[in-house]
């Protein structure tokens, strides 16, 4: 199939699957005699693993470790859990900062009046250096 079927079917764009080839997580494909790439069945498996990978937010590096433990019959799943706990927490970090976030614009929200004033709280915070802000 081409590169265009093999988007379609694994729910990924073009420029997506030739960026996953050029950085190594996908075996190059095969060229047909007028220089378009080919992909077979087993690289659709690829596409979509790493498709999958991508929307549980995994990086191009740990997905690279997954698809290695994936080919690797003599795995563990320990190493892929190991992997997996590994990116929950790096989630939880990333969540822990976003609700910081988004309570203090919550905060800062709830101190401007909205009005026809030109007093706001929320550009007095942004001008604020780093050190004198609360």
């Amino acid at each position: 199939m081409n590169i265009g079927e093999a988007a379609r079917r694994s729910g990924l764009t073009p420029k997506m699957i030739r960026h996953y080839e050029h950085k190594g997580l996908l075996p190059a494909g095969t060229r047909s005699a007028g220089g378009y790439r080919e992909y077979d069945e087993e690289a659709l498996g690829w596409l979509r693993f790493i498709h999958q990978a991508r929307l549980l937010g995994f990086s191009l590096e740990q997905i690279q470790q997954l698809l290695c433990l994936w080919q690797d019959a003599g795995r563990s799943s320990a190493e892929v859990k190991a992997l997996a706990g590994a990116h929950m927490r790096e989630l939880d970090a990333r969540l822990a900062a976003l609700t910081q976030m988004r309570d203090q614009l919550a905060r800062l929200m709830d101190c401007c009046a909205g009005d026809d004033r030109p007093t706001c709280p929320i550009l007095d915070y942004l001008a604020t250096p780093d050190e004198a802000a609360p």
